[in-house]
């Protein structure tokens, strides 16, 4: 029992050595690496629930796994009584994320064997697989903030490999980099914030913090915004929020796996992580959570409202990932964290199952993403489609599904703070029904619109039975009964108590529902088209022609003066002007005159005579 975490942890970092260096492209590749992504989740699974092992509670709250597990650090590094270490924190919030990241993990490799099965680089694919599992999972084991970041770092470095897969098409390539690009703007001001919080507590591992009574409440603000840098980042919040659709370039299980599950959860993890870390700082006074939840609730209403003009169903799939992220971060500025927790944990399953149905609809149509190029595949793929509205179903906070009560939860929070983010919540509420009806309506009802779609047909059991057990956990996963196999859970998870707040959740549920059923069922084409929304609020076109046109022309006049002037003017320029010079200055010397050699000996003659004896 006490290697077990170890083993979860370096078990994929094994695999992806192995599969590099000793496979390479070997047809074991996808095998080995799904086997391990299998493993994984047995033992996450093992660790959730001993039955010789006893949780209780630590000293800022959070339930620590001990008895039989001892989970001593590794120190790698010291710098005089300052050790770097390689520690392993079980506890409610780790063991139930975990289980989130394994288990969907897992379902990946299986449906990606059938997906990628005719893919040229598959071995490459698989092996990326297996090294973003370690990297991820690096993260939720971590004890304390200098492993946390190295594998922030391995995290995105993994999903650049994966994103830019097909970096034979540029738009992969360019959705890589700029996936790269944005996360590292949110690091930076992540790693700042560690290091100030290193300087105030004087640790960095998380069971070891305190903060001192004369730290003021300027400071701890200062330090959550650096913090929550890397969540804007990693979790793709307001600004940095534009480089998740576009990595839907990548293969669609990377969508499910990367960029649905667990790589853009891990700030909403990361800042709850620091908030049990820090139990005597009262977040409520800080104006940082303020500033939290403001960044949380206005992506959760831009990404909403973008997405009800998206005809590509991953890109629609993808802003409906950065609404639900706005709504966890929101709730963690609340201080409800565990709401956010909770909300994470349901929303890993069913937007899981949403993109890989989505996979198996593209893989069935031959690649077609337009949703207006579809229609009619509930007919053609029923167990796709079934599996797909189960999803929609929960993302839409349908009454007895998962997404449902964890929804709930946030709003509850968001009324109970009495902040206007209650009705912009309300109102993203509307929108996430609205633009999945249009979804679900247009792609699967109907009668078929393009070949592709009317030669459409239900995929293999690879890929059907990973989408049955993501629809049983799109609809279950938040009942009551999962919150005793789960501590990372609140308490009061799946109940429900009818209030306001359930009143007014309901009433939003059935006008967006009726909106998108009028305005879309029977439609051809898309009777709503808004250029603000359709180009999404043409962020991304500010930073493509002003800022990093802007950047690349400032950077360009810097390179050419430093090339024009210094390299060339006096660098290589004046040296090689210095050495014609000296040239030319010895080449009068060497003459071939007689009379100028006898001369010149004659001076130095008389020189050495004065310097010899006069001197």
């Amino acid at each position: 029992m006490n290697s077990l975490p170890w083993i979860l942890l370096f078990l994929p970092f094994v695999v992806t050595v192995v599969c590099q260096l000793v496979l390479r492209k070997s047809a074991l590749v996808p095998w080995v690496s799904t086997a391990s992504a299998v493993a994984t989740f047995v033992i996450a699974c093992i660790l959730l629930t001993p039955s010789d092992l006893t949780l209780f509670d630590g000293p800022n709250g959070s339930g620590i796994i001990a008895r039989y597990i001892t989970c001593k650090p590794i120190h790698w590094a010291s710098i005089g009584n300052f050790y770097l270490d390689i520690g392993i924190q079980l506890d409610k919030l780790s063991t139930g994320m975990m289980v989130v990241v394994t288990g969907v993990g897992a379902l990946v490799h299986v449906f990606s064997l059938a997906y990628m099965e005719h893919d040229d680089a598959k071995a490459r694919y698989f092996t990326g697989l297996a090294f973003f599992m370690f990297s991820m999972t690096g993260i939720v084991l971590a004890s304390n903030f200098i492993m946390t970041f190295i594998f922030w770092e391995l995290v995105g470095f993994s999903s650049y490999l994966l994103i830019g897969h097909w970096y034979q098409k540029e738009s992969a390539a360019d959705a890589a980099k700029k996936a790269f690009l944005c996360n590292r703007v949110g690091d930076f001001g992540f790693m700042i914030g560690i290091l100030m919080l290193w300087g105030i507590t004087g640790t960095l591992t998380f069971a070891e913090m305190a903060v001192p009574a004369e730290v003021s409440i300027g400071t701890l603000s200062a330090v959550m915004l650096c913090i929550f840098c890397g969540a804007v980042g990693k979790s793709a919040q307001l600004p940095l929020h534009v480089w998740l659709p576009d990595a839907m370039e990548g293969p669609t299980p990377v969508s499910a796996l990367i960029h649905a599950a667990t790589m853009v959860a891990a700030g909403v993890y990361m800042l709850f992580r620091v908030q049990l870390s820090l139990p005597l700082v009262n977040f409520h006074e800080l104006q940082a959570s303020t500033v939290i939840a403001w960044t949380g609730g206005l992506t959760a209403l831009v990404a909403a409202l973008m997405a009800t003009q998206q005809d590509d169903i991953k890109r629609v799939l993808a802003y409906s990932t950065l609404s639900q992220l706005g709504y966890m971060v929101m709730a963690v500025g609340f201080v409800a964290g565990e709401a956010g927790m909770f909300h994470l944990f349901t929303h890993a399953w069913f937007k899981a199952l949403l993109f890989l149905g989505a996979g198996a609809v593209i893989h069935a149509c031959h690649h077609e993403q337009d949703i207006w190029n579809m229609g009619g595949l509930l007919k053609k793929m029923p167990v796709t489609g079934i599996a797909f509205a189960a999803g929609c179903l929960a993302l839409i906070a349908f009454p007895g599904t998962s997404g449902f009560f964890s929804k709930e939860l946030i709003l509850d929070a968001a009324h109970e703070s009495g902040s206007p983010l209650f009705w912009v919540a309300a109102f993203v509420a509307v929108l996430t029904p609205f633009y999945m009806t249009r979804l679900f309506v247009v792609a699967f009802l109907g009668k078929h619109r393009s070949d592709s779609a009317g030669h459409a047909r239900e995929v293999g059991p690879l890929m059907w039975v990973p989408l049955a057990l993501l629809a049983i956990l799109s609809i279950f996963s938040g009942y009551a009964f999962i919150n005793q196999c789960s501590p990372a859970l609140p308490e009061h998870a799946g109940e429900f108590h009818f209030n306001t707040v359930a009143a007014v959740s309901l009433g939003a549920l059935v006008l967006g529902v009726l909106a998108g059923w009028v305005l879309y069922a029977g439609k051809d084409k898309d009777p709503v088209r808004i250029p603000l929304l359709r180009n999404r609020f043409y962020i991304d076109a500010f930073y493509d022609k002003r800022l990093v046109r802007y950047f690349q022309d400032t950077l360009a006049a810097i390179v050419h003066f430093f090339d024009e002037f210094l390299i060339n003017g006096l660098l290589v320029g004046g040296l090689s002007r210095t050495a014609a010079s000296a040239g030319n200055l010895l080449r009068r010397v060497q003459s071939g005159s007689l009379q100028g050699y006898a001369f010149a000996l004659g001076v130095g003659v008389i020189f050495v005579i004065y310097f010899t004896v006069f001197q």
